[in-house]
């Protein structure tokens, strides 16, 4: 028995190595990147999103998400899926035990007694057995628990991601909602402001006091202004429309975003880290790892399907001709029956499966190797707009002041009658183009930091998780 567990215990499958990663030891540098955060700042993992978004409005939106989106449901049951599938795995290293009791009955006719009366004989039985329980000598029934585990845990890392993905879709959709409630604001003050001039324009071609240039010009921008509110106003609504969808409920209407933009992006800031420790605690990466492992694993059950497979089925229990006999001394009975098979010929289906297994060992490895470049590719770039951001906003900030300044002056003139209202119309024209792209610019830095804490690896930690709770609670 000894001898038999020690066999059980061996592993055709190949140890398994993480590949290097296929990217630089550090993040790219230049005129575009700024300093990183100093030495010893916490990892963008290990922040809560609750820590990293400031609006209590948009913190209660991101938890009505994570408890109706479809997509993040669909999530957890695959993961229950995956470990059913694990469990069923699991079990074949363990024997099934089983318990059956029965009656056979048998008539024999008469030209077929050996006195000639016909005579019906009773067969009862109660066993206890093993069936068909494999000796995994060559480890290929750990060798699919072992890949079915690996599934699973790849699940679990799936399901990180499509979290920290969600989380970062609402904060983003919620954002843009703002962005344009804001382009709405100012488009509609706008329009304000136009029709006054407009109006007046009017008094004076009416009165003769100007030609009808100044007049049309007006009503030039007067229509602009009003077709900008018909957009923002119905972009507004898709947005809305955009955010209930990833939530997955109605968002009451408290809920939704009322303060000014500033307000609600007020985000804390995220230190980038080391390539090699952030890649590796990517979700999306480790999901990659995971399928590899598995794959890994799979080598082992096809190297295994070389060797003979061991199985055994036993039986013990009791028989008897009566029932009230079936349990009394001398009805013992029992059934041993150990079955080998060889493989000697197949045509070359083993191999052949071997190599597919190997195959697909080296598609998982150029897999995780994609999934490793990608998110450097995407921190980078993250990295890249974050360093330029912070002049951008403030180029656009006293664009937004000197535009206003010029406006004034002109609008002014126009009112006193010396200048036409041209002059007027082009500061203004450039002032509102200045108003949306300060607010283009706000909402870049938000999304900024969203985008960095989501490809950086922020955003969850998996024991504050339903699933991980039900989990260790088995």
């Amino acid at each position: 028995m000894a001898a038999l567990a020690l066999l059980a215990g061996c592993s055709l499958a190949p140890t398994y190595e993480r590949p290097a990663a296929p990217s630089p030891s550090a993040w790219p540098s230049g005129p575009s990147y700024k300093a990183d955060a100093p030495a010893g700042a916490t990892a963008v993992s290990d922040i809560a999103w609750r820590d990293f978004f400031a609006d209590a409005r948009l913190r209660q939106v991101i938890e009505l998400a994570l408890a109706n989106n479809r997509d993040l449901r669909v999530s957890i049951l695959n993961i229950e899926k995956a470990r059913a599938t694990y469990g069923i795995e699991r079990a074949a290293l363990i024997p099934t035990l089983s318990a059956s009791g029965g009656q056979t009955a048998t008539r024999i006719p008469k030209n077929q007694s050996a006195n000639g009366d016909a005579s019906i004989t009773r067969q009862y039985t109660a066993n206890l057995g093993v069936s068909a329980y494999e000796l995994d000598f060559f480890g290929r029934v750990r060798s699919l628990s072992d890949s079915a585990l690996e599934q699973y845990l790849g699940t679990e890392e799936a399901r990180r991601a499509q979290q920290i993905t969600l989380v970062s879709e609402v904060a983003s959709s919620y954002l843009n909602l703002v962005a344009d409630q804001q382009r709405l604001r100012v488009a509609q003050d706008t329009l304000r402001s136009q029709q006054a001039s407009y109006t007046l324009a009017e008094r004076r071609f009416s009165a003769g006091a100007t030609s009808g240039l100044d007049k049309y010009n007006a009503q030039t921008s007067v229509e602009l202004a009003r077709s900008d509110v018909a957009v923002y106003t119905s972009q507004v609504a898709l947005d809305q429309n955009a955010l209930t969808l990833l939530v997955g409920s109605g968002v009451p209407a408290e809920l939704m975003p009322q303060a000014e933009f500033g307000a609600v992006a007020t985000l804390a800031d995220v230190p980038a880290g080391v390539p090699s420790e952030v890649l590796q605690r990517r979700p999306d990466v480790l999901v990659a790892e995971r399928t590899l492992r598995a794959a890994n694993a799979n080598i082992g059950a096809a190297r295994a399907a070389f060797f003979p497979r061991i199985s055994l089925t036993a039986t013990a229990g009791s028989a008897s001709s009566s029932l009230s006999g079936l349990f009394k001394a001398g009805s013992g009975a029992w059934s041993f029956l150990p079955q080998i098979s060889l493989p000697i010929f197949d045509g070359g289906v083993n191999r052949a499966n071997l190599d597919i297994a190997k195959v697909n060992r080296e598609i998982s490895v150029a897999q995780y190797e994609k999934a490793i470049q990608v998110a450097f590719r995407e921190v980078s770039d993250a990295l890249a707009q974050r360093g330029t951001i912070d002049e951008r906003l403030q180029s656009q900030e006293a664009l937004v002041e000197a535009s206003t300044k010029s406006y004034t002056i002109q609008d002014a003139r126009y009112k006193q009658g010396a200048e036409t209202y041209l002059n007027a119309l082009i500061a203004q024209r450039a002032l509102y183009t200045a108003q949306q792209s300060l607010i283009t610019a706000r909402l870049a830095k938000s999304t900024n930091l969203v985008t960095l804490y989501k490809v950086l690896g922020g955003g969850w930690q998996p024991e504050q998780t339903a699933v991980a709770a039900a989990g260790a609670a088995q």
